[in-house]
């Protein structure tokens, strides 16, 4: 299963696709052209052979110089294997979208950054058949957001600043100025944002200050999101409560929350998952479903020991 830093180190441009734009021209000095429409495309690139293969976030962005697919990959650790299936990704996706399509690899490491932007070659040593170069964000190019002020001026920047730099003396700086950023900001967002946050951070300090900080504009740092919709299905279990009986009320208002998240994390819901969420009486049950909802990448994930 895919780690939940790896995620969010992706998902956070499905969040705020413009943030994807702003850092090639901004940190990494591209001369992309502005977006008229930007919107996310299906990251399955499987074929008909049993091979999977899937990229972790893809969008289409419509311009005025054309239309260009933007391919990003989180990557935690140096993979000589992605030598080759990022070749395979670009080339596939020309042919199924007949779009240019752009590699961006996102990671934390400053290592694997400098391996991730080497260019892959294939052909003869004087004459090469296809060349990949990747263009990398990380620790090394995206800007470190010590300053409140700019912070708010920018918070998607100042979260992928914090995601990026969650090690080193300037940490308690970097997350101090996206906490004041986050205030200023709608709820649903900034929950969504500290928690991209806290999946990245890896130091246990840092961890631990962040979750602290969190509580002084009263999020949960487990899933902010659940917890506003956990207590959205508490108070109308309640309500429920007092005219079909508290246990019902609760087991209505829990098969809510399951569906609620998965469908603000825009995971998919089969009807059969649908169908068993909605009826499902057991009240333990549907709350492990909920954590599982926070964290899965497929709707079945929340039924895998049953």
């Amino acid at each position: 299963m895919v780690g939940s830093s790896h995620e969010a180190l992706h998902r956070i441009f499905q969040k705020d696709p413009t943030l994807l734009t702003q850092a090639l021209q901004r940190v990494l000095h591209v001369p992309f052209p502005k977006p008229r429409e930007i919107a996310a495309l299906n990251v399955d690139l499987t074929e008909i052979e049993p091979i999977e293969r899937r990229v972790d976030t893809l969008m289409r962005a419509e311009t005025d110089e054309g239309t260009y697919l933007l391919v990003v990959e989180s990557q935690g650790k140096v993979d000589d294997r992605k030598r080759g299936s990022w070749p395979y990704y670009l080339a596939y996706l020309y042919e199924k979208y007949r779009c240019e399509p752009v590699l961006i690899v996102i990671t934390q490491s400053s290592t694997t950054a400098e391996w991730a932007s080497r260019p892959i070659r294939f052909g003869l040593r004087d004459w090469h058949s296809m060349t990949v170069r990747p263009l990398v964000l990380g620790p090394d190019n995206v800007p470190m957001i010590t300053d409140a002020d700019r912070a708010g001026r920018d918070p998607s920047l100042a979260v992928l600043s914090a995601m990026t730099h969650g090690r080193g003396p300037q940490t308690p700086a970097i997350l101090e100025s996206l906490v004041a950023a986050l205030k200023t900001i709608d709820y649903d967002t900034a929950a969504v944002y500290a928690q991209f946050v806290d999946s990245c951070l890896t130091n246990p300090q840092a961890k631990q200050m962040w979750r602290d900080l969190m509580k002084t504009v009263q999020y949960f740092w487990r899933h902010p999101l659940a917890e506003q919709v956990r207590e959205e299905g508490r108070e109308e279990g309640r309500e429920e409560g007092r005219e079909k009986g508290r246990e019902e009320g609760l087991i209505e208002a829990s098969r809510r929350m399951t569906l609620r998240i998965l469908e603000s994390r825009r995971i998919p819901i089969p009807d059969t998952a649908r169908e068993r969420i909605e009826t499902c009486t057991d009240l333990d049950r549907l709350e492990t479903w909920a954590e599982r909802a926070v964290h899965a990448t497929d709707a079945h994930e929340l039924f895998t020991d049953e």
